[in-house]
């Protein structure tokens, strides 16, 4: 995969908090449209790599990065990067569902207020209405607009933090552990949403549950002590993996 052909190209990364080191020598091609897992023990940096790609780790103190990490062949880590403007570019979904205590509808609608994307009432409801269909939410939702998201199900309001991120027109979508607050059901709801929307966004998530990286995505990662230990395909790495510490996590003897 050349650089132009990844959605992110990340190189010889490292990562520290203050003089610790959580991430070393990352090299990795993110593909476009595609749905990235990252797996691997608690701990091993997969989380800490995913805030890196929207640059999240910058609200920590003493924190700092070597290398690159291209965006579209843009250096997210220039100096004139706009943050704001990345992590709209950039999405992310959090582990816990974490509505705003506001309405539903105005939960959908504060990125495009704030960014100033959208001109009149009608073209806002048409954006809020388009975001929970995408995040297979409308039909749940469309008679109780006005009512607190803090109502819905653990499982609706994940969705709704979905509709949220893909209300302001991402390139990339982040999901870190994003189902594993959820129930069997709400989960399968996200990862039928998953395979829906990696037609339009990149998706990049985080999980412990190997079974739901087999199942959702198309190139998987093995993180291990801050190392990115193996990268394929997810049907090679779950069936032919190249290292003997990839196979031992996945057979569970390790982790």
């Amino acid at each position: 995969m050349s650089n132009s052909a990844s959605a992110f190209s990340v190189q010889t990364l490292d990562f520290y908090y203050g003089q610790s080191k959580a991430l070393s020598n990352i090299n990795i091609e993110i593909a476009p449209r595609k749905v990235t897992a990252l797996i691997g023990p608690s701990g091993c940096g997969k989380s800490t790599f995913l805030r890196c790609l929207n640059r999240m780790n910058d609200t920590i103190a003493g924190t700092r990065v070597d290398g690159q990490i291209l965006l579209n062949g843009e250096n997210i880590y220039n100096e004139g990067m706009d943050v704001v403007t990345l992590r709209q570019r950039v999405g992310m979904v959090f582990q816990k569902p974490n509505p705003f205590p506001q309405s539903i509808y105005d939960n959908v609608a504060f990125g495009p207020r704030v960014m100033g994307t959208v001109i009149g009432k009608k073209q806002l409801n048409e954006l809020v209405e388009n975001s929970l269909r995408r995040a297979a939410l409308w039909d749940d939702v469309k008679d109780i607009l006005s009512e607190s998201a803090l109502g819905l199900a653990l499982g609706q309001q994940q969705r709704l933090c979905i509709a949220r991120v893909i209300a302001v027109q991402p390139e990339v979508i982040l999901m870190d552990e994003s189902t594993s607050a959820l129930d069997p059901i709400a989960t399968l709801r996200v990862e039928e949403l998953i395979a829906e929307l990696k037609q339009d966004y990149t998706i990049v998530i985080v999980t412990h549950n190997m079974q739901q990286a087999a199942r959702v995505s198309d190139y998987a990662g093995l993180f291990w002590l801050g190392e990115l230990v193996e990268f394929s395909a997810t049907n090679d790495m779950f069936t032919r993996p190249k290292q003997e510490l990839t196979e031992a996590y996945i057979t569970g003897r390790m982790g």
